[in-house]
């Protein structure tokens, strides 16, 4: 489509606004007073999205591992987020990756620059998302890179610099590709079909896995804007590494917005909606949103894995009964993922007007 070939409008580095030490938000950043985080909001430490030992889950004890199951079955029908510890990833390797992206984006805007992006594909160095001119933005910066399918995946686009951010991104995603696929097998015997089940219906061994490094700056008036606007994850699965030290992410419970408290070396999972679709929404995506403050930076990394572009997803056919008929239509996750590139982040509003159209 032409209107992903390029911005509307030039583009505005957040970081250079917030450098810049100005006082006042600019008017393009102010949502809404609907969208816009409430004193209402409940804060961290009141209440937690379920955490989560994967370690149990290959304990010698049967119970244990049933234990486990449970858990992350509650999670998924209950919360659509949860937090695992125990994940099987090094620690190390998460800090090294978090900080190398903090140095990138600590880096000179000219040596950022090199590799800005287009709505395209959006791999490279943004700054929105969505590409209806005159949009309302969001207060951070990213870098998306391509990881999965391996025809997709240009090493070239990644940053050079620092000089290890290369090695460390492949040697992260090589881990987290292991991490989603055994919480696949999970999710999908919980649902009471086939471990494998759940990955063949998205793609098998074509699914895809994509990166977005998040920079959400220093704000003037953080209570006018949002670091990202809310919305659902469009593929499958998303493991998110927040950052420890600043608290950013809300999750949608019932009609409050809950600020996730990161748990030490833990990974933040969420169901996205491609997997709400597949499971006839026994499972469903929850929207989320980004809220920024005016003290600290905040770098997260998110990391999706996504089904496979051509095809065609749809309830499972195990899961549909007389009282629980198809709840979506057939669609390919490429044509679901081009509405989303078109609107940006927009609540649970995609996923919804799917059903309207059985």
């Amino acid at each position: 489509m032409d209107c992903l070939k390029s911005w509307p409008e030039p583009i505005v580095r957040v970081q250079s606004l917030s450098d810049s030490g100005i006082q006042v938000l600019p008017e393009r950043y102010v949502k809404r007073p609907a969208d816009r985080p409430s004193s209402l909001d409940l804060p961290t430490g009141e209440i937690n999205i379920p955490v989560i030992d994967l370690q149990k889950l290959y304990s010698d004890d049967n119970s244990i591992g049933e234990t486990t199951l449970n858990l992350i079955s509650d999670a998924c029908r209950h919360w659509g987020f949860f937090q695992v510890v125990n994940h099987g990833v090094s620690h190390e390797l998460m800090t090294r990756t978090r900080e190398v992206w903090r140095a990138f984006f600590h880096l000179p805007i000219e040596d950022k620059q090199v590799y800005a992006n287009t709505p395209a594909t959006y791999e490279g160095y943004g700054s929105r998302l969505g590409v209806q001119k005159g949009a309302t933005l969001d207060w951070s910066d990213y870098f998306f890179l391509n990881y999965l399918p391996q025809s997709m995946r240009d090493q070239n686009k990644w940053p050079s610099l620092p000089p290890s951010c290369r090695k460390l991104v492949a040697e992260y995603n090589e881990e987290l590709v292991k991490l989603c696929g055994r919480l696949m097998k999970v999710f999908s015997i919980n649902l009471g079909l086939g471990e494998d089940n759940l990955q063949q219906a998205l793609g098998g061994e074509e699914m895809g896995a994509t990166l977005r490094a998040n920079f959400y700056p220093k704000c003037p008036q953080p209570d006018l804007t949002l670091g990202l606007s809310s919305h659902s994850d469009p593929g499958a699965v998303t493991l998110l590494l927040p950052d420890e030290n600043v608290s950013g992410l809300q999750v949608r419970r019932g009609h409050d917005w809950i600020t996730v408290k990161p748990v030490p070396n833990a990974f933040i999972v969420n169901i996205g909606d491609q997997i709400q679709v597949v499971s006839n929404a026994i499972y469903k995506s929850v929207e989320h949103r980004v809220i920024v403050n005016s003290m600290k930076e905040r770098v997260s990394i998110a990391f999706f894995y996504n089904p496979k572009d051509d095809i065609i997803i749809e309830p499972s056919k195990e899961l549909i009964t007389e009282d629980r008929p198809a709840l979506y239509p057939p669609m390919t996750y490429k044509e679901y993922r081009i509405q989303i590139r078109i609107k940006g982040p927009s609540g649970k509003s995609q996923i919804e007007s799917l059903t309207s159209q059985r």
